[in-house]
């Protein structure tokens, strides 16, 4: 018995000494906030995440002519899926979008560990942006 109680006991000090180290070794991530998707059709893809999975529509940007050029549902509190219209093209991730606290901070961080981070830009969602490509192509 005591030898399970010990057993569970370096379980759980195990998991938050890995917790904490992980959390140190990112400062300034807090986790990801949304999953940007290219679709074929805008429209059918809004109507699936919100009258089939139930995600409401969180917000949407349109174009000079009125036109939605990305659309936001909302999964939880602070995770979304961004919607983008790519006609003509399969659905495809496009991105993912991780939220930061420190985003200069945060590029150094990532520029010292290797990564090719790009320039701070605001974004048409008032967000402030940097890119990472990964080795697989994939913008971060």
């Amino acid at each position: 018995m005591r030898g399970s109680v010990l057993f569970v006991t370096g379980l759980l000090v195990g998991a938050a000494l890995t917790t904490a180290v992980a959390q140190n070794a990112n400062r300034g991530l807090v986790g990801v906030n949304h999953v940007g998707m290219n679709v074929p059709n805008l429209d059918e893809a809004v109507n699936y995440y919100t009258k089939t999975l139930g995600f409401p529509e969180a917000f949407r940007v349109n174009d000079d002519k009125g036109q939605a050029r990305l659309v936001y549902v909302q999964v939880s509190k602070s995770t979304f899926i961004e919607l983008q219209p790519g006609p003509g093209r399969p659905a495809a991730i496009n991105h993912v979008g991780i939220q930061v606290e420190g985003m200069p901070a945060v590029q150094e961080m990532f520029k010292k560990a290797g990564a090719t981070v790009g320039n701070i830009r605001p974004s048409d969602t008032k967000a402030v942006l940097s890119d990472i490509t990964d080795l697989n192509g994939l913008r971060i």
